[in-house]
């Protein structure tokens, strides 16, 4: 007998449909899967037998053969498990009742017939409903991530028995349906940027750098509170809009990050230890998965002291904060994950910490200075918007018992600058400052006579490349939209230049 079930297999973030065709013949009894299966597929032949024989069916003796089609396509992930098991129960008539060519099934099984979550479900339901079926069956621990897509039916198993009697008819099992109404509901954070003592010029910076999506690093004495406030950044950017939380949320999954959780609400936060190696921070592997730059994606991606990176890893740091994606090519296949991300860079000015400190006397030499300095290139150094340098935390400050702007507040002024960009921009498909190239630079950053002289000055003063040049622009844009002008003014102009000095400063 000949059964056809329909699954899904994952390239990146994309599914692809698979028959998985299942004969019963006569002869030997064997069990055989072709069609260029990986290794967890080859062993699911164990898994299948005897998750089908504790769940009180009997296996068929006879000559078994499973064909993945198309068969030139390599099949990875233990979400085939199910597929295989039910299409045996086909060809052997305990499932009697028709599945049709409209459902997909995935799942990996247990020995005793439980059905377990597999890694990748959510981008996997968004492709099958793209290519038109109308129901996919998936491990009931996959349900919340899966319960928000519309379009296709998302029905929750967690046994084969249970399985057998649905797809029989003999039991019906209600379609999940999530309830993402409160989705934009606002998310408690354990930090608050109050918790920041004085630091005016970095919460400026800091604060500019979110309304616009800029990338900015922080440069300054140990103990003046870079760490601290980088990680309140995630407490003033806008909430996650639901189709960013989607695409955010299917990272994660193929990841195996979500631990049955529903779609993430957060905006992530990734913070890298400086051992990570280059696969790491840009991912890939044998079976290419998303690094630190996707797993940022609409995020923050945090690295600290970040001349203790081995340079070949902050080098995988120029394509995604360019393009805002990240190819990844290996001998199966090219893959590209997203990784747009807010880069923020924290560094000590020289090896001890101290250089250009009024309350302690830097240790080091000239050359330790110029050799710590050098392990940021110069091609990364220009993809950063905005430099600053902070300052110690002055002992006034600390014990100043005025109440600090909160990270709602902040929040309050980044969110009105993030709606003046999307409405300016809506036309061209982007929705943040940072975000423009080309010639939407000179349409949307026109500056006047006196802006101009002045950027001519900085030009050439402080030698900088057309890069940075542009980046002056969008920068000022942004200042401009926090304080709801509609021209970039020559004091937006002004502060933005500000922002570079630090490429005068420490790596002339």
């Amino acid at each position: 007998m000949l059964s056809k079930i329909k699954t899904c297999v994952l390239y990146g973030l994309e599914g692809y449909e698979i028959d998985v065709e299942t004969d019963l013949s006569g002869g030997l009894p064997n069990f055989s899967i072709v069609g260029l299966p990986d290794i967890s597929i080859k062993e699911s032949k164990e898994r299948v037998r005897s998750a089908v024989k504790n769940s009180g069916y009997s296996f068929p003796v006879s000559r078994i053969t499973v064909n993945l089609a198309p068969a030139n396509l390599k099949k990875e992930g233990s979400q085939i498990d199910l597929p295989i098991a039910v299409g045996i129960l086909a060809a052997s008539k305990i499932i009697k009742e028709k599945i049709g060519n409209k459902t997909i099934i995935i799942g990996e099984l247990s020995l005793d017939g439980k059905i377990t979550a597999v890694e990748g479900a959510l981008p996997m339901v968004i492709s099958m409903r793209n290519n038109n079926f109308e129901r996919i069956i998936i491990p009931e621990d996959n349900k919340e991530e899966c319960g928000a897509i519309e379009g296709i039916e998302v029905v929750p198993v967690n046994n084969l028995i249970r399985l057998v009697e649905y797809l029989n008819k003999e039991i019906e099992i209600d379609p999940f349906k999530n309830d993402y109404e409160k989705f934009n509901q606002l998310e408690v954070f354990n930090e608050d940027f109050s918790e920041i003592k004085g630091q005016p010029a970095m919460k400026r910076a800091v604060e500019i750098a979110a309304a616009g999506m800029h990338n900015v690093l922080l440069l300054g004495s140990p103990g003046s509170g870079k760490t601290m406030i980088a990680r309140r950044i995630p407490t003033i950017l806008p909430d996650l809009t639901f189709e960013e939380s989607l695409e955010v949320t299917k990272i994660y999954s193929i990841s195996g990050l979500l631990s049955g959780k529903g779609l993430i609400r957060k905006r992530p936060f990734r913070s890298p230890h400086h051992t990570s190696s280059r696969v790491a921070m840009a991912g890939g592997g044998s079976k290419p998965s998303p690094g630190e730059v996707s797993l940022a994606h609409y995020g923050v991606l945090f690295l600290d002291e970040i001349p203790e990176f081995p340079k070949n890893v902050l080098e995988v740091l120029r394509q995604p904060m360019e393009d805002g994606k990240i190819s990844i090519s290996r001998a199966n296949g090219s893959f590209t994950f997203p990784a747009k991300f807010m880069f923020v860079a924290a560094m000590n000015p020289c090896c001890c910490g101290y250089l250009g400190d009024s309350t302690h006397e830097c240790t080091c030499t000239q050359s330790q200075i110029d050799k710590y300095l050098g392990k940021i290139s110069g091609p990364l150094l220009n993809r950063i918007d905005i430099q600053v340098e902070v300052s110690p935390v002055k002992y006034e400050d600390l014990k100043n018992t005025n109440e600090e702007e909160s990270s709602s507040e902040i929040k309050k002024r980044i969110i009105n600058a993030r709606n003046i960009q999307k409405e300016r921009y809506k036309e061209i498909g982007i929705i943040t400052n940072s975000e423009l190239s080309g010639r939407y630079i000179s349409k949307y950053c026109k500056t006047n006579s006196e802006s101009e002289s002045l950027l001519k000055s900085a030009f050439e003063t402080l030698g900088l490349s057309a890069r940075a040049y542009n980046k002056i622009l969008k920068v000022a844009r942004t200042i401009a939209d926090l304080e709801g002008c509609e021209n970039i003014k020559t004091i937006h102009v002004a502060e933005a230049i500000q922002y570079r000095n630090l490429d005068r400063k420490y790596w002339r």
